[in-house]
């Protein structure tokens, strides 16, 4: 089981080397989720959002998440086979949180943070799942 820190971590380059262990079969768990980054002008960002989630119909869907935990998984779950065995079972193996369980905090030390997603990297305007969730009304 490998435990990942979403904080200060750009949301796209940790899903993909994410979906790439889920689907080597690991067991993944993210923390922090609330405090993933997505480059780009914050305005535009919340708006390509907001377009997903009022696309298609409230009954049928296609339906897209809210809450910043609910889309990093969905962000993940994008970069899996979706309509094949493996990319689904794969992606019941898929834990995300907002802020860090109780059950977790003992270790802290073992979180893992990848230098490939680091959000230090960035020269561009930028904008927090949670910033995104709280315009979409989560």
């Amino acid at each position: 089981m490998l435990i990942y820190d979403a904080e200060n971590q750009i949301a796209g380059r940790l899903a993909t080397i994410i979906a790439k262990k889920l689907l080597e079969g690991e067991r993944i768990i993210v923390v922090n989720a609330e405090k993933a980054i997505i480059s780009g002008d914050p305005k535009m960002v919340i708006r390509k959002f907001r377009e997903k989630r009022e696309r298609g119909d409230p009954h049928k869907g296609p339906f897209y998440p809210r809450k910043p935990d609910r889309i990093f998984r969905r962000i993940v779950r994008g970069m899996l086979p979706w309509k094949k065995k493996k990319g689904r079972d794969a992606y019941k193996r898929l834990k995300v949180y907002v802020g860090i369980p109780e059950e977790l905090k003992d270790k802290k030390d073992k979180f893992i943070k990848t230098k490939e997603a680091d959000a230090n990297k960035l020269r561009t305007k930028y904008i927090s799942l949670g910033e995104i969730s709280k315009a979409l009304g989560g």
